[in-house]
């Protein structure tokens, strides 16, 4: 940060607070979105915006119609904001980083997909580094891919890496794919069911975007089996449900049916050339400068996440 701004900024009384409020609202584009992310009422956010404008001496936003838009004056004050954000959040790290792995603050960010085993995960690291505050965002790929490109959580758990963003990210285990169906269905004692046998059957899948769409997509396209999508569901737990009421056949992460097939509500299928191999990542924004917390975090999922998977024998 230039020393004229923050001269100018400590003329005018601008407060960290102001800076948050702003920061959310021109980032979300709405007022009412950065009120919900900050736990805040809306005419709160509106009076710390407005208190902020008239130490700037100018207008941050325009209305028109029912959106709002940064003006001139607020594109450079967003600039200047995500900066100052970005050496604050340095500086905790640095802070944190003295105080050692015993104490501190970590932002993971999870796959909904990957939730069934990472909250075991979270749970068991809690308990080694008690001293720990864990903040969990369990949320879908588009989110996780918005978060890493702001350099918002400490690490993220996920299937394949987003493109068009600088992360690291390390392969931590495998993420098999599988073909499920009601217990009722006649498919589920058939053994080795050629692929083209489902060239016309309706599956239920993943809303477009989602990594485990893409994946089944390419696995049919490169055996060349036409793949027909009947239900689009925004989530697993809601694709194992229609599953389960026979509204179609389903493809999942093994790793979410836990329960399902403890109870035997749903089965897998013995499909050719299935299970479509995937795997898990833990991924960072590339050149960030993790604290003692998240490298023990990070370690702690190489070398423990496998235990963590409970599936019938």
């Amino acid at each position: 940060m230039q020393y004229g701004l923050c001269v100018n900024l400590c003329y005018m009384h601008i407060t960290l607070r102001q800076l948050e409020v702003f920061e959310a609202v021109a980032r979300l584009n709405s007022f009412t979105r950065a009120a919900e992310t900050l736990h805040l009422s809306q005419p709160g956010v509106s009076m710390q915006i407005k208190q902020f404008e008239e130490s700037i001496g100018l207008p941050l936003f325009e209305q028109v119609g029912k959106k709002i838009y940064l003006t001139e004056a607020g594109r450079e004050m967003y600039a200047y904001t995500q900066r100052i954000q970005q050496k604050l959040a340095e500086a905790e790290a640095v802070i944190e980083e003295l105080k050692g792995v015993q104490s501190g603050k970590l932002a993971i960010s999870v796959a909904t997909t990957a939730s069934h085993f990472a909250t075991r995960l979270l749970a068991a690291f809690a308990e080694r580094y008690s001293g720990v505050t864990i903040s969990l965002d369990i949320t879908n790929r588009e989110s996780l891919k918005h978060q890493l490109e702001n350099n918002i959580p400490d690490l993220v758990i996920m299937g394949q890496p987003p493109e068009g963003v600088d992360v690291e990210s390390v392969i931590f285990m495998e993420n098999p794919l599988v073909m499920i169906a009601s217990s009722r269905n006649p498919l589920a004692k058939e053994k080795n069911i050629p692929l083209k046998h489902f060239a016309e059957e309706h599956f239920v899948v993943r809303e477009g975007g989602s990594g485990t769409r893409s994946a089944i997509q390419r696995f049919f396209d490169n055996h060349g089996v036409p793949f027909h999508t009947g239900i689009e569901m925004s989530s697993n737990e809601a694709i194992k449900q229609a599953v389960e009421a026979g509204l179609g056949l389903g493809i999942v992460s093994i790793h979410t049916l836990e329960l399902e097939l403890e109870t035997g509500r749903l089965v897998v299928l013995d499909v050719e050339d299935f299970p479509i191999m995937r795997h898990w990542h833990i991924v960072q924004r590339a050149g960030k400068r993790l604290s003692p917390v998240a490298q023990a975090f990070k370690q702690f999922v190489l070398d423990e996440a496998p235990k963590f998977i409970r599936l019938p024998g």
